[in-house]
């Protein structure tokens, strides 16, 4: 039985439809910084990092290794990050460049406000269940 356009009987499908959703008031806020949620996101793991090897920020961002590379190259690709050899000539590192600490500089208003307006949305009360119940999983 669903109750609104949001809400199925399947919880996977009712959390994709809400992911989906809020990715888009995201990414919608991110465009004038030219980059879109997922970007934004992990831009702010390697920031917080420092210069994480790509198996080290596969296991931050809890992605496989191969979707960080192929994520990490196309941030390389718009001059947002660089990747450079680590220690283990095996391993690679990455670090924001100077284009992407101004974009993440540029963006975080611009997040700040997407998540003010989610808040809104769902109300204080709403957002503390939601965090308790997505830790949950």
């Amino acid at each position: 039985m669903t109750n609104g356009p949001i809400l199925s009987d399947c919880y996977c499908a009712a959390l994709r439809t809400a992911a989906r959703r809020s990715t888009a008031i995201y990414d919608e806020a991110l465009v004038p910084v030219g980059i879109n949620i997922a970007q934004f996101a992990l831009m702010r793991k390697i920031a917080r990092a420092g210069a994480p090897s790509l198996t080290e920020l596969a296991a931050i961002a809890d992605l496989d290794r191969s979707t960080i590379g192929r994520n990490v190259r196309v941030l390389e690709r718009m001059g947002l990050v660089e990747i450079a050899t680590g220690a283990d000539q095996r391993e690679a590192t990455v670090t924001l460049a100077a284009a992407g600490h101004d974009t993440l500089r540029r963006a975080l208003p611009l997040w700040q406000g997407a998540q003010d307006r989610i808040e809104t949305a769902l109300g204080g009360v709403s957002i503390d269940a939601l965090r308790t119940l997505l830790g949950a999983l």
